[in-house]
């Protein structure tokens, strides 16, 4: 299961969990996104991922979901949240909703996945693991504007740690990737004045920006036995970015 899976990050993880073998669902609120995505990658990794629609701030959708998962596939071995938004509003101007929305879709939705998901593989005895997309912004502060994406990834690393509390006597592992700013349409569409301008701070320490496939290689790796004795931590995918102060 891969929630936000239409384009980006989770396209990009979707096609590396296929490519280990793993039947795919790939889940966005866009639909048709997410069936164009899923064709996309049937062709490039055969007939193994499927798309459907999904809203990650409703418990209903999220329960869906996973009943869609459980009928095509039998199971829920791993479950991505990823679906994320990231619009940019200075404190003093930024309304309630707006405030909201953002906390609704990147921690509400990140708690509401991490809840079914681990409902689904106790009742089934699965030992699974769950895998959430936090944000270098999960470790500090960022840039002005982003005040309630900052707050909501520093939430996803708490809920992480947390959660591998509750859910390791059950033999769930829960882990998060922490991305720094990676080359996707939506970062391109929401930071192209930043990006022309060359952003040394995206590079790192590795003298490029990111890309998907970065970030989906770390997941794979989470999600794999490589990565049996880990458990509650948020990694950051971020070429050294959070080392440089």
């Amino acid at each position: 299961m891969v929630t936000g899976g239409a384009r980006g990050l989770g396209k990009a993880i979707g096609s590396r969990l296929a490519e280990a073998g793993a039947a795919v669902l790939l889940a966005d609120r866009d639909e048709q996104a997410a069936l164009s995505a899923a064709s996309d990658l049937c062709k490039l990794r055969g007939d193994r991922v499927r798309a459907t629609s999904v809203d990650v701030t409703s418990s209903r959708s999220i329960t869906d979901l996973a009943s869609e998962a459980v009928d095509r596939h039998g199971r829920i071995d791993i479950w991505i949240n990823n679906a994320g938004i990231f619009p940019s509003t200075p404190l003093l101007e930024m309304p309630d909703e707006e405030w909201d929305r953002v906390l609704n879709t990147n921690l509400r939705g990140v708690f509401l996945g991490c809840r079914e998901a681990a409902r689904r593989m106790i009742a089934a005895g699965i030992h699974g693991v769950i895998i959430n997309v936090a944000s270098v912004a999960g470790f500090r502060g960022i840039r002005a504007g982003i005040a309630h994406y900052v707050a909501s990834k520093h939430g996803v690393r708490g809920l992480t740690s947390q959660l591998a509390v509750e859910l390791a006597p059950h033999g769930i592992r829960i882990l998060g990737v922490a991305p720094t700013i990676i080359m996707t349409e939506g970062i391109r569409a929401a930071q192209s004045a930043v990006i022309a301008k060359g952003d040394a701070q995206g590079k790192g320490l590795l003298g490029r920006a990111g890309v998907p496939d970065d970030v989906a290689r770390v997941v794979v790796v989470c999600a794999s036995d490589l990565a049996i004795f880990m458990t509650g931590s948020t990694i950051p995918v971020d070429a050294g970015r959070l080392s440089l102060g």
